[in-house]
């Protein structure tokens, strides 16, 4: 008598479901890397957090650079109840980071895709994280610190209505994630607090939200620990030097090619504003670049 859980409808159909994952990942990353734009999703949408995170894993696997560290998103309150998570997390590769500078960080967006700025309080692990440890509380994850630092995530993806598709999509193409631009460190960040970190984001030269890293739901370090323990769930537990961006304090702020977004910071042990410029232009095929 053979085993029901390896009979041939159970391998079919996951057979089935993982070629589809396959080809959803391959064509999410051949329009990042021809900057072409996607007028729907390429399949069938995720039908869980679990599916859309297998989705991404194979998107990663096609990405020929390492991953630098996660971005955590929140999930919209509509979101929550049928996606059973509060939060999000999507790789950032190393060819998409930037560091802050006299001159404006380039955002290479999608002609017809999405692109936003996010402004971003990120944390820089000082040690690896025990590959088992699955379940985080605020006060472990603070250990694992070594630098808060300021940061703009620029998000992006060939999908225009990622967003709107829902957070499982969001997932399946790495977060909606298209960078980060990586700012100075906040000295004494945990005398300070998340409520004395102020941030405004403006595009185009018009204020277009303001934020704390209090505006953080849960905090800066909830965030972190969501990421410790979704990445050790995926058989990524965090390593030392990585980055995680703790998610947006002002909004998430729309940007077309040829705009200018500037996102400044003030308070804590910032002694003066700190300012990063951003300067969007259209993306072109990786071959083309």
């Amino acid at each position: 008598m053979s085993n029901p859980v390896w009979g041939g409808t159970f391998l079919e159909g996951r057979v089935r479901e993982d070629t589809e994952d396959s080809g959803i990942a391959q064509q999410l990353v051949a329009a990042r890397r021809a900057a072409r734009a996607l007028p729907q999703y390429p399949g069938a949408l995720p039908a869980s957090l679990d599916a859309a995170y297998a989705c991404q894993a194979r998107a990663i696997a096609l990405w020929p650079a390492a991953i630098a560290g996660w971005k955590v998103g929140k999930i919209g309150a509509v979101w929550v109840e049928r996606v059973g998570e509060e939060r999000l997390v999507g790789p950032i590769f190393a060819d998409t980071l930037q560091q802050a500078g006299a001159q404006p960080a380039r955002f290479a967006v999608i002609p017809g895709g999405f692109a936003a700025v996010e402004a971003e309080f990120v944390f820089v692990l000082g040690a690896d994280a025990p590959a088992g440890k699955l379940d985080w509380s605020a006060g472990e994850a603070a250990a694992l610190v070594a630098e808060l630092r300021v940061g703009v995530e620029l998000a992006g993806s060939a999908l225009p209505d990622i967003n709107r598709l829902g957070p499982a999509v969001v997932v399946s193409d790495y977060g909606n994630n298209a960078g980060l631009v990586l700012g100075p460190r906040i000295e004494d960040w945990q005398r300070h607090g998340d409520d004395a970190l102020r941030c405004e984001t403006f595009v185009a030269g018009e204020s277009v939200g303001t934020g704390r890293a209090s505006s953080i739901e849960g905090g800066t370090l909830a965030a972190l620990a969501f990421a410790l323990a979704r990445c050790a769930r995926l058989g990524r537990p965090l390593r030392a030097g990585q980055l995680v961006s703790t998610g947006a304090a002002t909004g998430i702020h729309d940007i077309v090619a040829g705009q200018d977004a500037r996102v400044v910071f003030t308070g804590g042990s910032l002694a003066a504003p700190v300012e990063i410029h951003v300067h969007a232009v259209p993306a072109l095929a990786v071959d083309a670049a």
